[in-house]
């Protein structure tokens, strides 16, 4: 304890000195975790959208992840209902929903155009938080009337194109699980977006049903399971392969390109950024024990006059560097925390990135255990910094240490 406040004491002979240290050690610090916290926002963020928009499991026969459709649905799943009321009843099913893939013709009588559609359950359209906003009009009805026109809901884009208002009428035209061209009227319900200016060109939505009467199948693409927590993903997915080996099965994480590909490029970016920042405080606690292990020459020479050893001469500096690294990392880490408050209420927005249209918001999420990382690693680049600084000077014989001028 007396080596600690031996130490702590020394800290104030250049109060300036050590207060620079400490306020470059905290900056570099507050940065880390700042920048660590907006990386980690955006991972959770994207994961969050990726899960909503293909659902936390995706299960379909196992050839229809590995290669193309000739035909409409011709990989599709046949008794779907089943499995979909047996996963329902697991507590830790959130909703299991239908999804059927189509491609087609949309014509308002004047003009046709290409269109990528899906057939839902209207019940997707509440847990794609995110991913589909409503501009016009309602979502889909949960249950159709077939005696009047299909419904359909369009993308912006494409409802521009078309000059389709909420209550047009529109014709759709698809090729058959057969082979034949089949058409169906259809009248627009709702107006969405996407945020991604080529799906808001191409995207339909329509009920389930109503791209089962107009591919003319009872089939479905897939069946996506949403589950009420994100970490049960890959136990849950175990337990689907094992229940139901004649399916295949994929998590959101094999389908979130956008997820991988911004991960991969921000822990790049924030790692290199990171780097540099340790590398200046690992320069300033050097640099400033340095000069201090320089100016105390003398005084080494003297305490190892007096019968101290080189190891606790130079645990004397190492504890100075340890209680600045405590110090500023404390500093620093109330400057992070203080710093993901105050964003939370500045409504500051990022810019659209690559392939989409809207931007958003400029958040930072605070993590304990990150935050305890980077002490860590804060403080023993501090203590490392001040061995190397120490070690020139403490190696110094008596006579060197006490002619020193």
């Amino acid at each position: 304890m007396k080596w600690f406040i031996f130490a702590f004491r020394n800290l104030f002979r250049n109060r300036r000195r050590t207060l620079v240290t400490l306020l470059i050690t905290a900056t570099g610090t507050a940065a880390i975790l700042s920048s660590s916290g907006f990386a980690l926002y955006t991972y959770h963020s994207l994961k969050e959208l990726s899960a909503n928009d293909t659902g936390h499991l995706i299960l379909a026969r196992p050839d229809y992840f590995q290669q193309d459709e000739d035909s409409p649905l011709a990989l599709g799943l046949q008794d779907y209902t089943a499995i979909q009321q047996q996963l329902s009843q697991d507590n830790r099913v959130r909703v299991v929903l239908p999804r059927i893939a189509l491609t087609g013709l949309v014509s308002n009588g004047d003009k046709s155009v290409i269109f990528a559609g899906s057939g839902i359950d209207p019940r997707e359209l509440a847990v794609k938080v995110g991913v589909v906003k409503l501009l016009e009009g309602q979502p889909l009805s949960e249950h159709p009337n077939i005696q009047a026109d299909a419904e359909v809901m369009l993308a912006k884009d494409l409802a521009k194109n078309l000059q389709a208002q909420i209550d047009s009428g529109l014709t759709l035209l698809a090729t058959t699980s057969e082979g034949a061209l089949n058409a169906l009227d259809v009248q627009v319900r709702g107006i969405f977006s996407t945020g991604v200016p080529e799906l808001d060109q191409r995207l339909l939505l329509v009920h389930y049903s109503t791209a089962q009467t107009l591919l003319a199948s009872q089939r479905v693409s897939t069946l996506a399971v949403y589950l009420h927590d994100m970490n049960l993903t890959e136990s849950m997915a175990a337990q689907v392969r094992q229940t139901y080996p004649q399916l295949g099965v994929q998590t959101w994480y094999d389908q979130a390109a956008l997820y991988l590909k911004v991960r991969g490029l921000y822990d790049r970016i924030f790692g290199t950024l990171g780097l540099i920042l340790v590398i200046i405080v690992f320069l300033s606690v050097f640099n400033t024990l340095s000069m201090s292990v320089t100016e105390r020459t003398r005084e080494i020479g003297t305490l190892a006059a007096l019968g101290t050893y080189r190891g606790e001469i130079l645990r004397i500096f190492m504890l100075e560097a340890l209680i600045i690294g405590l110090l500023s990392s404390l500093l620093g880490l109330i400057g992070a925390l203080l710093t993901s408050v105050a964003v939370q209420f500045m409504d500051w927005q990022m810019p659209a990135p690559p392939g989409r249209s809207e931007g958003y918001p400029f958040l930072i999420h605070f993590s304990t255990e990150l935050s305890l990382l980077v002490v860590l690693i804060i403080t023993w680049v501090c203590v490392v910094a001040a061995w190397l600084a120490a070690r020139r000077g403490v190696n110094k014989t008596i006579v060197e240490a006490l002619a020193d001028v």
